[in-house]
């Protein structure tokens, strides 16, 4: 990419991640459209000059516009960015796919879809591909990014990959750093989007430690052996180990098992502190992924044999009504093993 070419960039999803990578994009001097599934929305981002529902207090730069009509994404595209909640992929993409401009495509979204044990990439190039329109190019994003750290021009660092290539991750690259936002490249895709996923179960565990009132030496030890169960899962289904003590593993892990701003951790704190999980989801503007994502870690850990202790509690404390304290005492209670060595 030329030092003075001026990207066309469309972004698909209103929420604080697509408005973030929409800014941050705009303010390099890219030609910006952010697309919204909602018309109301649309008209309230254009009345404030920014996302208040998401992502208050980050004015939109010149060349942001905003639509809820996906027709207006730029026919020319240098590439689309997708940043819709897993639940809501699949439905959002089958609405507008027809109308979205052949162009590579960056996900952000962390999460694994439910029903088909799908990454967010796997759903939008299946969907795109039925299209008789030939196999998009996609790479993922991801790495430890608090959106609301990162409006306020906090430093952050983040992970781009992709299976097709390094031509798009080097463009996500050139078109994202900033000096407050370094982008690194990996080409292990599968682990960068798995690491991304699983790490929010391990948070949903962290925040019920945070509401139990249990310190840090139980977050720590949750934090390091949280690490090793998503990782001997990214390792089974063909991932590289390496890339989970890597910024899409253990630094996103970290990050989204400390900040207050972190959604599943917050989650899992309101549970540690006795609100029924249907209560707290009801009440957030936004998706927690860790919730639906841990069902499907569960059914990829049954499928290909790996033991997952810490998810299976969370899975039990989520959808069992398991005693958030009787999980951990449980797990404190197996039966002893070897550290050094484990697989």
């Amino acid at each position: 990419m030329s030092a003075d070419k001026q990207l066309r960039v469309g972004i698909i999803g209103d929420g604080a991640m697509g408005t973030l990578c929409a800014c941050m994009l705009a303010e390099k001097g890219s030609r910006v459209t952010l697309w919204s599934a909602f018309t109301a929305h649309v008209e309230e981002m254009r009345r404030a000059g920014e996302n208040a529902r998401f992502l208050p207090g980050l004015k939109f730069p010149r060349g942001l516009a905003v639509t809820a009509d996906a027709g207006e994404l730029p026919r020319d595209a240098d590439f689309l960015v997708s940043a819709v909640p897993t639940p809501y992929l699949r439905e959002v993409w089958l609405r507008i796919g027809a109308r979205v401009p052949p162009a590579p495509i960056v996900s952000v979204t962390k999460g694994i879809e439910n029903e088909t044990l799908l990454r967010p990439s796997e759903v939008i190039r299946e969907l795109q591909s039925s299209r008789g329109s030939g196999r998009p190019a996609v790479a993922v994003l991801s790495g430890p990014c608090i959106a609301t750290e990162v409006a306020r021009k906090l430093p952050a660092t983040v992970v781009a990959a992709s299976e097709d290539g390094e031509e798009l991750p080097r463009l996500v690259q050139e078109a994202f750093s900033s000096p407050y936002f370094r982008v690194y490249r990996n080409s292990d895709a599968l682990g960068v989007e798995l690491a991304g996923a699983m790490k929010n179960v391990i948070a949903v565990a962290a925040g019920i430690l945070d509401g139990l009132g249990l310190g840090d030496n139980a977050k720590a030890a949750l934090l390091t052996r949280g690490l090793v169960e998503i990782t001997r899962l990214g390792v089974a289904l063909g991932a590289r180990r390496e890339t989970f003590a890597g910024l899409a593993g253990m630094g996103d892990l970290f990050t989204t098992c400390v900040s207050p701003y972190g959604r599943n951790r917050t989650v899992g704190e309101a549970i540690g502190k006795g609100r029924a999980v249907d209560d707290i989801l009801r009440g957030m503007q936004q998706v927690a992924e860790g919730v639906r994502t841990t069902r499907s870690v569960v059914a990829l850990a049954e499928r290909h044999g790996v033991e997952m202790p810490i998810t299976q509690e969370v899975y039990r404390v989520l959808f069992e009504a398991k005693d958030s304290r009787q999980a951990i005492r449980d797990l404190m209670t197996r039966p002893g093993k070897a550290e050094d060595g484990e697989r």
